[in-house]
């Protein structure tokens, strides 16, 4: 199958390439409402996957139309592997829906900066406009994602560790997973690492009321979990 640009070739360049643009939001679209059947992950995940195929796309569109039509094929990659390369930063750590609109800004800051200003406002403005939309009904909300939580509970050295909570934990969570064990205070306390999904929404505190009958009223904290950064 051919590119739209040939296919489409009675029609004008950039016609072409928002066309490849609303395209391209509608596959991530439904690619990522595909892959939340099973993935768990954050809202802002999400909404980053829907948006930033479509902001990928618009870039290269717009540099492929850019370059001149006698341009080689090793010119237009070297050109378009220097387009990306300036989307490509570096930024403190962040959350999801940031990164987005960072890349979102660098972008069509690149497109203007090509001469597309019309498209690069467009752009711009379906950017921000889905991002408000798609924040603003929660669309993922029936899919419960991103209830994962990371609890750690402090315990005294003597305490059987194995079974002392499960009781606790069967009441309160609808799943629970020891993933690390450390000793703190100079080795007279050790500190649990549960990867945890509660039952019942907002059920922390009798749960953590509980606990702290059982861990001799030590520290106990819940927070949300990070894969592959359990101690946070």
């Amino acid at each position: 199958m051919g590119s739209l640009f040939n296919l489409l070739a009675s029609l004008d360049k950039t016609t072409i390439c928002l066309i490849i643009i609303g395209i391209t939001l509608a596959i991530g679209l439904v690619y990522t409402l595909i892959v939340s059947i099973k993935l768990k992950a954050s809202r802002s995940f999400f909404i980053t996957s829907i948006i930033t195929p479509m902001i990928v796309s618009s870039v290269i569109s717009m540099v492929s139309i850019f370059l001149d039509d006698t341009a080689t094929g090793a010119v237009r990659i070297a050109t378009i592997a220097v387009a990306l390369g300036l989307i490509r930063f570096r930024s403190a750590p962040g959350r999801a829906e940031e990164l987005l609109l960072l890349f979102g800004g660098v972008s069509f800051g690149l497109i203007a900066g090509l001469g597309y200003v019309v498209i690069a406002l467009i752009l711009a403005v379906v950017i921000s406009g889905l991002f408000v939309l798609l924040t603003s009904i929660n669309v993922f909300k029936f899919k419960s994602i991103g209830e994962e939580k990371l609890l750690k509970i402090t315990i005294p050295e003597d305490l059987d560790y194995n079974e002392a909570f499960d009781s606790i934990l069967k009441t309160y969570l609808k799943s629970y997973e020891l993933v690390e064990i450390k000793t703190t205070g100079m080795g007279s306390l050790f500190r649990l690492s549960y990867k945890v999904e509660l039952l019942v929404k907002d059920s922390e505190k009798p749960l953590i009321d509980e606990l702290r009958i059982k861990n001799s009223n030590l520290e106990i904290s819940l927070l949300p979990y990070v894969e592959g950064n359990k101690v946070l």
